[in-house]
């Protein structure tokens, strides 16, 4: 396994955003328009991507929301590659590179249907919080945070 520093122009990091899209679109459905527009991967300036042998494998990002907050951002793992604890390995990379840079919390935002997502998120220290920013009132989404 090894873990890739990036950004939001690498060819894999692209190539998984491409493929959660394809997921996201399906179980977002109608509402897929409303959270996309927040899902943008340009000028994403801290990407992650783990690779097992040579194949990428998962993703994930996060972006500057304030002076002392970053929102974890285009988590995914491929199928084939779930149950091996790879999204926790790069919840602890972005988490890492964030106080690296300054950084006291972590937010996120993500479907209360999404139970596997919640629990990788609950289980790294993660807590659920009121809605913030643009889903504030949004029926589907739960956001959550964790001080760093």
């Amino acid at each position: 396994m090894h873990i890739l520093r990036t950004d939001s122009s690498h060819t894999d990091f692209q190539n998984l955003v491409k493929l959660l899209d394809s997921i996201l679109a399906e179980h977002n459905g109608d509402e897929h328009d409303f959270f996309n527009q927040f899902n943008t991967i340009e000028a994403i300036k801290n990407c992650v991507v783990i690779y097992i042998d040579t194949i990428p494998a998962a993703c994930g990002s996060f972006k500057i929301l304030s002076e002392n907050t970053v929102e974890i951002k285009r988590m995914y793992t491929q199928p084939e590659f779930r149950q091996r604890g790879l999204a926790s390995k790069i919840v602890k990379e972005l988490e890492n590179w964030a106080r690296e840079l300054n950084f006291q919390k972590a937010v996120l935002e993500t479907s209360k249907d999404l139970k596997n997502a919640i629990s990788v998120y609950e289980h790294n220290g993660f807590y659920r919080i009121s809605n913030y920013g643009p889903y504030i009132g949004i029926e589907q989404s739960i956001c959550l945070e964790k001080i760093l």
